[in-house]
């Protein structure tokens, strides 16, 4: 148990002698770590967080009451192969969120950003893949094989189809089933999520400029226009735009293939995605 004399671990937590402990780690109440896992420096257990599998969480995570970190992947091919799940510094993961390891068909990692934080019940499902500053609201839920980008948004009890990629600074409405790729700076919502416009709120609140909102509403009407094949679209948008990177980030992100189509406004009707099968 590395660094434990550095580290504060309470009488009646369980740590494995094989577990790796950074400086200043805090382990609390009935906490269990098993003998796979890394803890890096400062990283905060509070009581009863169970961390297992081969797990590396990263410096200065704080994780609270009944997390369960790192356990077997919900997927009935799991056989027990060596996956990873790692979490990356600064994070805040709160009461009951599950996070589970990758799978052999999917890279075998599960992959966390930094500065994350993920509210009460929300789940991270196997495979997964999410950047920095992401936030999962209460009961949000990722299914296996799942892309978030920094700076995402999910709101409470809202749901992400396995397989699906949501941009950078989306915004995901409260109680949304999201069954397609979402581009970036999208705001979707519905029982089936349909995009609703540009994430205004999150653009201010990052420092966007006029020029490049503007930018981003035109590339938006123009990519989700009537007429015309998607891949038309999109050579449209990236030639009226080649200045402007917010726009380049949206045009490769819907230039990437796609296994689940894209969001598309409701305005369209039922026939939410489209991907490049029409092109």
């Amino acid at each position: 148990m590395t660094g434990a004399s550095a580290s504060a671990i309470h009488p009646t937590a369980i740590v494995d002698p094989k577990a790796e402990l950074g400086a200043g780690v805090s382990v609390g109440p009935y906490s269990v770590v098993g003998p796979h896992v890394r803890l890096d420096d400062g990283v905060e257990l509070h009581s009863h967080v169970a961390v297992s599998g081969r797990t590396r969480i990263g410096a200065r995570t704080r994780i609270f009451p009944f997390a369960s970190i790192g356990s077997a992947p919900q997927d009935l091919k799991y056989k027990g192969e060596p996956s990873e799940l790692v979490i990356g510094a600064d994070n805040t993961i709160r009461e009951h969120v599950t996070m589970n390891p990758g799978t052999e068909g999917g890279g075998m990692l599960t992959q966390i950003g930094d500065g994350c934080l993920f509210m009460v019940g929300s789940h991270v499902g196997h495979d997964c893949r999410i950047g920095n500053r992401v936030i999962l609201a209460n009961n949000a839920t990722l299914g296996g094989h799942v892309t978030v980008e920094d700076h995402a948004i999910l709101g409470g009890l809202s749901a992400v189809h396995q397989f699906c990629r949501i941009g950078r600074h989306v915004m995901v409405g409260g109680m949304t089933g999201v069954e397609h790729d979402v581009v970036p700076y999208a705001m979707v919502m519905g029982n089936r999520a349909w995009i609703s416009g540009l994430n205004l709120v999150g653009l201010k609140r990052r420092g966007f400029g006029r020029d490049t909102i503007k930018a981003l509403r035109d590339a938006y009407a123009l990519l989700f226009s009537e007429g015309g094949t998607w891949a038309e679209h999109i050579a449209q948008v990236a030639a009226r735009h080649t200045d402007d990177p917010a726009v380049r980030e949206l045009v490769e992100f819907v230039q990437q293939d796609s296994s689940r189509g894209f969001c598309r406004p409701q305005a369209e009707g039922k026939g939410n995605a489209r991907s490049g099968d029409d092109a």
